[in-house]
């Protein structure tokens, strides 16, 4: 059986050589091309080598026991192909996991030559056909893994749009920032729902006026991230930045996400002068959202001048906020844990369209894709990651996130299963928590993959390359 793969970034590639590993065959698809002498390429793209990182050449953490080495451990032990190059290719960056970014695509470029059962077409593909594999009468006849990335053409979303349904395919990326629960102070803040209506299930941060002068000053003064050119960052009126909110004047804020109205301060019996609320995460355990905080400001700024927030003093930051250029498809509402679309599951998703955030990330749903492919294409139902693993974290995520709020997502421990109560009452060093979750995830994944070896012939986790 042939399975197409369509894209050539990370997930594609990874989802590629995984299937054909396994013993399938695969059609490779990328638009990127050489027409007439020149290359036709995105507006990111400079290049049409597979695995072209667009911006950074690194791959995140390689420090024990953070959630970035847990995901590259597993993905390791599942003798991912990209990660096996990146470690080959790796370049000095300290803690992290760095590539020569041209010497990464060129050996992505030579495996994927050198792999008999793979076939590159190098066209754009613009339909997606209702059913090329027959599922509904003779079973599984072909399979499909879209992996297209953040800038799929415009074609082929609208048919991503037609196939998923109108309003699930989303263009634009507004992400609030999102902080440990741990960090904040609680002595600072309060419940509270507005009007006292419903249950207090926000966090209220007060300020006083001159709090929220000093805040707005120093916002005001923060240094924005820069943008790309391809990203065109024309903003949506609905969902504008903090910073472009504060511009337009010093009360805007206070009528906007700061609004103080129906938050009474319970401790005090008055209505401070402005309110930021928290509200906590659904999937991710032990953490709180910035509600409305969406910004385009450097990392670092956006710690300094969030701290100035009353009970944010000593925040610690699972994901600061960004605004830019994205299309992902609201994932929640339309995948299962293997990654198939729900309503054609012939058609797998895997990469950023399929809703996380992230070289690794993008990676790691490739492989899976690749296996899950593989299983479906011997005709077995295939098995998921366990939720208690890293992979399969990710994965719980992006499909059991409130398809209302859901935003991409990195891998970070929150998305993990928490520690159980008495553990965690027991265990008070954030450290030493994260390194009892890494060391269930990976005999969880352990387990799985053990489960797996028998039908793929893969190596067993025990031989994998340690690091």
């Amino acid at each position: 059986m042939r399975i197409r793969v369509i894209g050539g970034g990370l997930a594609g590639p990874e989802a590629a050589l995984t299937a054909a590993r396994m013993g399938c065959q695969v059609d490779l698809y990328e638009m990127r091309a050489i027409v007439d002498g020149e290359p036709r390429l995105t507006p990111a793209h400079r290049t049409t080598d597979f695995g072209e990182l667009v911006c950074s050449n690194s791959l995140k953490s390689e420090s024990p026991n953070t959630a970035p080495w847990l995901l590259k451990q597993e993905m390791r032990r599942a003798g991912s192909a990209l990660l096996r190059i990146a470690d080959e290719t790796a370049v000095p960056a300290g803690h992290a996991l760095a590539v020569d970014r041209v010497e990464f695509s060129r050996r992505i470029g030579e495996a994927i030559a050198a792999e008999p059962l793979i076939r590159v077409i190098r066209e754009e593909v613009t339909r997606l056909e209702n059913d090329p594999l027959g599922l509904s009468d003779a079973g599984v006849t072909g399979l499909t893994i879209l992996a297209t990335g953040p800038l799929t053409s415009d074609a082929l979303s609208r048919e991503i749009e037609h196939i998923t349904g109108s309003g699930h395919l989303a263009f634009y990326d507004s992400i609030s920032p999102i902080v440990d629960a741990e960090s904040i102070d609680m002595e600072r803040v309060y419940f509270a729902a507005r009007w006292d209506k419903g249950t207090a299930d926000y966090i209220n941060c007060p300020m006083d006026r001159a709090e929220f002068d000093r805040f707005l000053d120093a916002l005001l003064a923060a240094e924005a991230a820069e943008s790309k050119e391809w990203e065109k960052l024309d903003y949506f009126e609905g969902c504008l930045p903090i910073e472009v909110l504060a511009r337009r004047g010093r009360d805007t804020l206070r009528f906007g996400p700061m609004k103080p109205v129906g938050l009474r301060d319970p401790r005090t019996g008055r209505t401070p002068w402005a309110v930021v609320q928290l509200r906590k995460e659904n999937l991710r355990a032990d953490s709180y959202n910035l509600v409305g905080f969406q910004n385009h400001l450097k990392f670092g700024e956006q710690a300094r001048v969030l701290r100035l927030i009353p009970g944010l003093e000593n925040a610690r930051f699972l994901r600061y906020g960004q605004i830019h250029r994205n299309t992902y498809i609201q994932a929640p509402a339309l995948l299962d844990e293997n990654l198939r679309l729900k309503k054609a599951p012939w058609l797998l998703f895997a990469g950023q369209l399929s809703g996380v955030e992230g070289y690794t990330e993008s990676i790691a749903t490739g492989l899976l894709a690749g296996i899950y492919a593989a299983a479906l294409a011997r005709g077995e139902e295939p098995v998921p990651a366990p939720r208690a693993s890293g992979m399969g974290s990710l994965v719980h995520y992006i499909t059991h996130a409130d398809v209302k709020d859901f935003q991409p997502a990195n891998i970070t421990f929150d998305l993990l299963e928490p520690l159980e109560e008495e553990l965690r009452k027991r265990v008070r060093d954030k450290k030493e928590r994260h390194r009892l979750q890494c060391e269930r995830s990976l005999a969880a994944f352990d387990a799985w993959w053990a489960g797996m070896g028998a039908e793929t012939g893969k190596e067993h986790p025990a031989g994998a390359k340690a690091h």
